[in-house]
């Protein structure tokens, strides 16, 4: 069995990959592989790139066999993650998700040490925020609010304006765990978040969000390796 440490940005993070995403991996029937998440912080800690790629490369270090990948918010990134600025200046969201991947991969594999089979490197930039994944399915988030129905047309006006759940913006004013509050009030990142991701369920979640489709795939296909 193949093994997968997921490095994740935070404790909702954490909970989706172990509760959510670990069993389905699980699930595969040819080579399946056993996946386990990993805090890169701890209670609002830096995420400053200069510790996690200590994380990283420790990780790598420690068992020559496994695959690492990591889940982390393009939001709020720190500007010293590799490709993080250059980012910033592209239109496209799937554009702005493959500079920094591409540049933290370089990164990584380019550190000094022991060389690394480049395949057990695996990294994911979320766009633009974990929210973004529940936007796959307006009707059942609109459901932790107290009136479903409106808040369902209101989070669905707000998808309308992009082409889809991953591209809605990273703006202060404008991402989507912000919108989501803005239209029900008493949501709960942790709690809520997980309940509504497992109500939409993965397949939707992959037919609604490109970017995060290709990153799961990428992970299914380390049980043909």
């Amino acid at each position: 069995m193949h093994r997968l440490h997921i490095i994740v940005e935070g404790q909702t993070e954490e909970d989706f990959v172990n509760n959510i995403l670990s069993p389905h991996l699980l699930n595969q029937k040819i080579n399946p592989v056993h996946s386990d998440a990993f805090l890169f912080r701890g209670g609002g800690g830096s995420l400053k790139f200069e510790k996690c790629r200590k994380v990283i490369l420790d990780a790598l270090k420690q068992d020559k066999a496994v695959y690492i990948t990591t889940m982390v918010d393009f939001y709020k990134m720190p500007p010293d993650w590799p490709g993080r600025n250059q980012a910033s200046h592209c239109k496209k969201y799937q554009d702005k998700a493959a500079t920094v991947e591409n540049a933290l991969s370089q990164d990584i594999l380019n550190q000094p040490g022991p060389s690394f089979n480049k395949s057990r490197f695996i990294p994911y930039v979320q766009m633009h925020e974990f929210e973004a994944l529940l936007f796959s399915d307006t009707s059942k988030l609109a459901k932790r609010g107290k009136k479903p129905a409106k808040i369902s047309a209101q989070l669905e006006r707000v998808l309308q304006s992009f082409s889809c759940p991953e591209e809605i913006n990273d703006n202060d004013q404008s991402h989507p765990s912000l919108r989501i509050k803005q239209h029900i009030k008493d949501y709960d990142k942790r709690v809520d978040g997980i309940l509504v991701a497992r109500e939409i369920g993965l397949p939707k979640m992959r037919h609604e969000c490109p970017h995060f489709n290709e990153w799961i795939t990428k992970l299914e296909d380390i049980g043909n390796q």
